[in-house]
């Protein structure tokens, strides 16, 4: 049986969680507290980076959460996550880098901020939120009017997207002048993976003492 090292509340974690549900795989779900435990030797074996999430297949360990979703979507091909169509790949690839390389280092000044770090006066808020922008301008570009980002049925990018976008309203981010965008983010949250991995409010509001440290941790 696959082992899922994961944190429920982490972005990074919920889109390999999401995945697995869709997927209908069965795993065992091991939950790191990151209160020292992912510095455990028998941890550090599988991931000597000491990050979540980490899935395990017998002998066969994969790290960095969009390996384990391309390592899923090989091994467990039905339902499929990829199109076959090549501008449709490369306009998911482009939807999963940018949300990796762009949204979420984008978004952690607020996140600072809400967690009752200092803001950094190299990043005004203002410019943080005119890239964020030009983030959701760019995925409401392809989604258009379709039901799903890259094309009529589900792929990896609506679940690296939409599994963080829900968490931007916590940093008072709004989808409000991307109605479809909004729209779209809202049909994902009525599937059954996503409301089983929604984080509860009070959960959020409880790690922030958590995120802080690990954030005022990572700085030093």
């Amino acid at each position: 049986m696959l082992k899922f090292y994961h944190t429920p509340l982490s972005v990074n974690s919920r889109r390999v969680w999401v995945m697995l549900l869709e997927k209908q795989v069965e795993f065992e779900e091991i939950v790191l507290s990151l209160q020292g435990d992912q510095f455990d030797p028998e941890y550090l074996t599988l991931n000597p980076f000491h990050h979540i999430p980490t899935l395990v297949d017998d002998d066969f360990t994969v790290i960095e959460s969009l390996a384990i979703l391309d390592y899923l979507e090989a091994k467990y091909p039905t339902p499929s996550f990829t199109p076959k169509n090549a501008k449709q790949i490369g306009t998911m690839r482009m939807v999963e880098f940018v949300t990796v390389n762009e949204l979420l280092p984008t978004s952690l000044p607020l996140l600072k901020q809400v967690v009752g770090l200092p803001e950094d006066p190299n990043q005004p808020l203002e410019k943080i939120h005119q890239k964020i922008t030009t983030i959701f301008d760019f995925y409401q570009k392809y989604l258009g009017e379709n039901p799903y980002l890259v094309s009529e049925e589900m792929t990896l990018a609506d679940i690296v997207v939409g599994t963080v976008i829900p968490t931007l309203k916590y940093m008072n981010v709004s989808l409000e002048n991307h109605p479809q965008l909004q729209a779209w983010c809202e049909r994902l949250m009525l599937r059954e993976s996503w409301q089983k991995t929604e984080p509860q409010p009070e959960d959020i509001q409880a790690s922030y003492a958590r995120i802080k440290a690990i954030l005022t941790q990572k700085s030093q």
